[in-house]
């Protein structure tokens, strides 16, 4: 198939990477900035263009990996008028799409992507068609990027993204929050890498919910008040121990 790829953020920086493996060929970068559509384009041999362009490269389908307020006014982009479109946000309906073409749908990587990365991760990819043969089509494409492609209803796609922010975004903030207190108290982060590796790689094996450990679990009201103490320099940390310790007794006492 011929790709026409519409950003060139961390998305559609993946997205060239990956099908520059496959027989597929990338035709052109498009970007609202034309030195990041140029500078991308230019690694592909391919030639750039941008979003006010009156026409893009000819193609089977154009991948739009642009941000969900770009989208908000995806039919100013007058060059994808009848093309066959996807989108790639974890939020978006597909319908959003429907007054550019009869053939669009999502092609939504679930996977936390950065262009400064050389290797892709495994990326485990969501589809929707918005009739059977589109869906097929787009589930073909994904399956020549992926081995994990998941058919889902956009009420799924939701909550596998609101499920992602939680598990990835949420998580790595904790990082950063542990690192910062690393540094206002002069502690090697380093010496947290073991621990953070190991829950990471249990998660692959076991439910997270069985090897939940700490003093929120074990209701251990003396280290609970002994950290909330230690934190009184940091209001909006101790803000946040408090309101996750919570969140955990509530969570277990439930079950």
């Amino acid at each position: 198939m011929k790709i026409v790829i519409l950003g060139s953020g961390n998305v559609g920086t993946a997205l060239c990477k990956l099908i520059a493996k496959t027989d597929h060929e990338l035709v052109q970068v498009i970007s609202r900035n034309p030195d990041h559509a140029r500078n991308l384009a230019a690694q592909y041999n391919v030639p750039s263009g941008t979003l006010t362009d009156a026409k893009f490269a000819v193609a089977d389908i154009y991948i739009i990996a642009l941000s969900d307020l770009a989208l908000d006014t995806i039919e100013k982009i007058t060059a994808l008028k009848n093309k066959f479109a996807v989108h790639t946000a974890g939020s978006v309906p597909a319908s959003v799409l429907k007054n550019i073409s009869s053939s669009y749908g999502i092609l939504y990587p679930l996977q936390s992507l950065s262009k400064a990365l050389d290797d892709i991760p495994e990326i485990p990819f969501l589809v929707e068609g918005n009739n059977t043969e589109t869906q097929y089509t787009i589930t073909e494409f994904a399956r020549s990027l992926s081995g994990k492609v998941i058919t889902v209803t956009e009420h799924q796609r939701m909550y596998y993204h609101i499920a992602a922010v939680f598990a990835a975004n949420f998580t790595n903030h904790m990082f950063a929050i542990a690192e910062d207190i690393c540094k206002k108290e002069k502690l090697d982060f380093n010496v947290l890498l073991p621990i953070i590796n190991e829950v990471t790689a249990r998660v692959n094996h076991y439910s997270p919910y069985d090897v939940q450990t700490g003093p929120a679990l074990r209701d251990d009201i003396v280290t609970l008040n002994k950290h909330i103490q230690g934190l009184s320099a940091f209001p909006d940390i101790k803000y946040l121990y408090l309101k996750l310790s919570e969140s955990i007794l509530k969570f277990y006492q439930k079950r």
